[in-house]
């Protein structure tokens, strides 16, 4: 008699499953623990070593600058001299041991004002804080500033209009601080000269 193509041998069953089949299963069950858990605990685990110095300067594209905090962490970004930054689909990220800084561009028409709010919207935020206010740079740039609370901790963004004029379809900036709960005013004098020294490009 001939057994069915699907009949499994005893010496291959355990638990009516096919023996032969656990080491292919569980091979590819380690790759997917590897790649979901075990690459961002090693990420998270290995120290970033592009610490900022004394003099770098972030390049946010068309001529535009920032002063970066000396000691965080550029975890993404450019800075200036060393390649070259696109104001529209700018994304640079600082971090230290509490807090990070993210600096984002986009092409926007409107103004600063409505910029914010395009983004708040986005991003569903919630526990927003008082009223929101400005901050004008050492260059000129007039943002404007909405702070938020949550239990995760403290955020602060500013949004920047690059370019002068409501209607200009212009690189717009949203700077974006996270603080761990109780964190904030540890790094907010490194925050508000980073803020303070943004600068527009030469050509604006």
């Amino acid at each position: 008699m001939t057994a069915p193509p699907e009949w499994i041998a005893v010496e291959h069953r355990f638990l009516g499953l096919d023996r032969r089949t656990f080491r292919p299963a569980l091979i590819a069950l380690a790759v997917a623990l590897l790649l979901a858990y075990g690459l961002p605990a090693l990420n998270a685990a290995v120290p970033w070593h592009n610490e900022i110095r004394a003099g770098d300067v972030l390049d946010l594209g068309d001529g535009a600058t920032a002063v970066p905090p000396v000691g965080w962490q550029l975890e993404s970004g450019t800075l200036a001299g060393r390649g070259s930054a696109s104001p529209a689909s700018l994304d640079v990220r600082l971090a230290t041991g509490g807090a990070t800084i993210t600096l984002r561009g986009a092409a926007f028409t409107g103004t600063a004002d409505a910029f914010l709010d395009q983004v708040l919207r986005s991003e569903g935020a919630q526990g927003v804080d008082g009223s929101r206010g400005t901050l004008t740079t050492a260059g000129g740039l007039v943002g404007v500033v909405q702070s938020a609370t949550a239990p995760s901790g403290d955020q602060v963004d500013v949004a920047f209009k690059m370019a002068p004029g409501p209607a200009v379809q212009a690189p717009a900036l949203l700077v974006t601080v996270r603080a761990a709960p109780g964190q904030f005013e540890r790094y907010q004098d490194s925050v508000g000269e980073l803020l303070r020294s943004i600068t527009p490009g030469a050509t604006r």
